[in-house]
Parts: C-alpha cells; structure tokens; sequence
C-alpha cells in the first residue's frame, strides 16, 4: 500500500502523480490535519510500505518508525529531509528518497524577490499609496553590492546567478569544507545574506546573536531554507532594534505563523507563507518525480536516496 499522510493543503490527491501511484497498487491519501502529530501519523501510515512525504510538518521519528514495520520507503516532495529520522530510518532499513533540484529555479527567484522587496521598501510603499500617499524615501540598488550565498546546493547556485545577474557581487559559502573565519567574513561584508543550507544539528542556529552582530546595520537577511536555522529570538532582536535593514522570510519555526508573532508587528520584514516554491512547473514535476522514485524503488533500483 501507498500512503500519503499528509496532504494538507492538498496538492496531490486528483493530480496527475496520484493517477499514476494508482498504477503501482492501492493508494490512501489523507488531505485533513492531524499529520503532525506522532501517533496520528504512525496511525496513518501503519499498514503502507511506501509512504509519500508532502509537508515537512508530518515528523518521521524514531518511535513512528518502530510502530510502522511494513514501511519500507519514503519518497519526499521536495528537497528537505529535517522532518525525518534518517539515522532511525537506516535502523529500521527504511529508504528515503527525495527529490533535489526540482524546485531550485522558483525558490530561487523567491530569494531574489525577496530581497528586492526588502531593499526597495515596496510592501511598506504600495501601503502608503493605497492610503492616498506619495512617499519619496530613498531606496536601496542592489547592483554593485555584495551577496552572500550560504549553501551552494542547487537553490544557492541559482541565487548566485541570478545576483550576478543584477549586477551584485556573490561571495559562496558550502557546508561541506568551509571553516567559522570564511563565514565569519562574508558576514562582515555581505549587504544580502540569503541561506540555503541544510537543516541539520550542525547548522541549527546558523545564525544567530553572534553572527547578527558581525552583520553590517544596512544588511538584509533572506531565509527560504529552514526557519530555524536562524535563532528566533536574536531575529526578532535585531530587527526590532533595527540592527539590520531588514529580512525576507519564507520559512519560520512555527507554520503557519501565530497570530501574536512578533515579526509580523515590524515594518523591516517581507513575509510569505512558505510558497517560494510554489508554481505550478514546480508542483507537477516534483511531485511526479516522487512518484518516479517510489517506481524505481519498487523495481529494485532507488533512486535520489538519502542517508544520516
């Protein structure tokens, strides 16, 4: 059986990818809340031997896996593996599989969007204007400044095209080799941070108050990787303070956002909803790619796996 937990909001029941996981067996697809929770989704999955990850809120944990014996493969939509167990995954002989790359163009150009916003004030703009102004406040070009790319993935590779592209200049950082005194300089000297490393214990709390303050009081942050890869609390500091110019967020550490989030009370931040990767080229082509690693799995030959 072919599961899909947690399809909420739902994007693959009716797809095009559902019609063809049909084709390989029985297929269940569950589209209401309920997968972030650890015995609800041990529940859901209890009887699959392919489970199709969705949301990154549906948590693949060591206890999930010991009460779900028939799983033998989750295929993600997506690139992020944070939500799942990989060395508890591995225990219980449990291949997981994603799908790299698929989205790296759209979230790309999300980061760079996000960044232009920030820098050229157009949320708080468009405001005033629909409030019968005409604001002349000086704004921010991007073109001859310094980007700093940290990760070096698919997505990261693409920002620093695309900076290139407008004219920035693009220092890269890669988790694999790169040392504390390079990050540590381009921190110094970058006016765009933008983050497209992995979540992983390493790299929780990527930045924080100590890299916060090496940040120059004109810097802009961009986040479309993990919210938690930067620390809430120094986050919320610094913008409140004004320490920075300001952030582009995509990603948070509670989604959707509490009604009494503080960031959503500062002017310095352009927020959006987790959808960077959202068009529609996207949605169909990872999600039939997922689909497309459950079929090689099933024939004996994985495909994009990935391991602790």
């Amino acid at each position: 059986m072919i599961v899909v937990p947690d399809d909420f909001p739902s994007v693959f029941e009716g797809s095009e990818a559902h019609e063809r996981a049909r084709r390989l067996g029985e297929v269940r697809v569950f589209t209401g809340r309920g997968a972030d929770d650890e015995a609800e989704l041990a529940r859901r999955i209890a009887h699959a031997r392919v489970a199709i990850n969705i949301r990154a809120h549906a948590r693949y944990t060591r206890a999930v896996f010991a009460a779900c014996p028939a799983l033998e493969m989750i295929s993600i939509w997506g690139v992020g593996t944070d939500n799942i167990d990989l060395e508890a995954a591995r225990h219980h002989g449990v291949t997981v599989c994603n799908t790299p790359g698929v989205n790296a163009f759209a979230v790309a150009e999300h980061a760079i969007a996000l960044a232009l916003a920030v820098a050229r004030g157009i949320p708080g703009i468009d405001a005033q204007m629909r409030g019968g102004a005409w604001p002349r406040a000086m704004l921010t070009q991007l073109c001859g400044k310094l980007l700093a790319v940290f990760g070096t993935g698919a997505i990261g590779s693409r920002v620093a095209q695309l900076g290139r592209g407008i004219g920035m200049e693009v220092l890269a950082w890669s988790a694999r080799g790169a040392d504390e005194a390079a990050k540590d300089d381009m921190l110094r000297r970058a006016d765009v941070v933008s983050l497209h490393v992995r979540l992983t214990p390493r790299t929780r709390g990527f930045i924080g108050g100590r890299e916060f303050g090496l940040m120059k009081p004109g810097a802009i942050l961009v986040n479309t990787g993990r919210g938690a890869l930067v620390d809430r609390e120094a986050l919320h500091a610094v913008l409140a303070a004004g320490s920075i110019a300001g952030a582009g967020l995509d990603v948070f550490h509670d989604e959707p956002l509490r009604p009494d989030d503080p960031l959503l009370g500062l002017r310095n931040t352009v927020l959006s909803p987790h959808n960077a990767g959202q068009t529609p080229e996207v949605r169909r082509e990872g999600l039939l790619r997922a689909i497309g690693n459950v079929e090689a799995f099933l024939a004996g030959r994985p495909a994009n796996a990935v391991g602790p």
